[in-house]
């Protein structure tokens, strides 16, 4: 071995040596309770809480399908499906909505002067400063039947009895576009701002019309952080349990609340490890489809 080879073999081993106080802290506090989950996953609920160390598939198994009490045979878990779909659906909706408000957001910022566009990047960086229990609070202190739209909408005699928005799928549905539209915004501000506006004038000068511009010039290029705002929305959204639990109740609520139930007062260990690990994968598939998204994004306009 040469001189030259050698001095990279002390030089590799020094960075593992300097780098591995960080990786055991990591797979202590991040792969340890992942490890410690799966494993809850596979294991027998105990009478009163806790596992019982006797390996069973049940956890699995109850996120699809629930037991009949007197002859044991599956049925589909109408009640868990219910649960999934709506936090899929209002994930996939809060998306959506937050990008609608969130790209003509953003279009507006990116094309201030600097000096107004720090402005209102700090207007909107805001809500960041205050915990999500306040801000989620906040929105229920203005949509509750004596909050703050009802009363206006009452004076003004538009309505005559307050309009019931609290404990419904749309009072989540408001709660998480108002928690989570900064996370769509910022994105979208930074691949617009990195837009060569001549490409609208070369549009233009083609005679496109403004939707065609939108859709064949702005929207392809902007794609990484259309992409990248989603799955900071999509992802937080799918496991929200504030939001849902102040303004939705416990009629409404999604998959985060339903795997604090199991290991509160439903006392199922395994199932909400399961369904963790469930969440867990879904979080993953996004991310991967993100991943790839992205990169055929940059393979096209490399």
């Amino acid at each position: 071995m040469s001189l030259e080879d050698d001095a990279r073999a002390r030089n590799v081993r020094s960075a593992w040596a300097l780098s591995a106080p960080a990786l055991l802290i990591l797979l202590l506090a991040a792969a340890g309770p992942l490890l410690i989950v799966a494993v809850y996953s596979f294991l027998s609920p105990g009478k009163y809480g806790n596992v019982e160390w006797v390996f069973s598939l049940d956890g699995w198994r109850g996120i699809l399908f629930t037991k009949d009490i007197f002859d044991d045979t599956l049925k589909l878990a109408d009640a868990h499906l219910t649960i999934f779909w709506r936090s899929v659906k209002l994930s996939l909706l809060t998306t959506g909505i937050t990008f609608l408000v969130g790209f003509p957001t953003a279009w507006f910022i990116a094309t201030r002067p600097p000096r107004a566009r720090a402005f209102w990047l700090f207007l909107i960086t805001i809500p960041f400063w205050t915990n999500l229990l306040i801000r989620t609070f906040a929105i229920n202190e203005v949509i509750r039947n004596e909050g703050l739209f009802n009363t206006v909408m009452i004076k003004l005699g538009l309505f005559d009895t307050p309009l019931r928005i609290i404990n419904t799928d749309a009072a989540v549905l408001m709660g998480m576009t108002y928690v989570y539209l900064p996370l769509m915004v910022l994105p979208l501000f930074a691949a617009i701002d990195r837009f060569d506006m001549r490409l609208l004038e070369a549009g233009y000068d083609l005679y496109a019309s403004r939707w065609q511009v939108l859709r064949r010039v702005i929207l392809p290029i902007v794609k990484p952080g259309i992409i990248a705002g989603s799955i900071l929305v999509f992802v937080p959204s799918l496991g929200a349990y504030v939001t849902p639990r102040v303004l939705g109740g416990g009629k409404n609520m999604m998959i985060g609340n339903f795997i604090e139930l199991q290991f509160g007062q439903g006392r199922n260990w395994p199932l909400g490890a399961a369904l963790s690990m469930t969440l867990l994968i879904v979080v993953m598939a996004a991310l991967l489809i993100y991943v790839r998204a992205a990169n055929k994004g940059g393979n096209g306009h490399g």
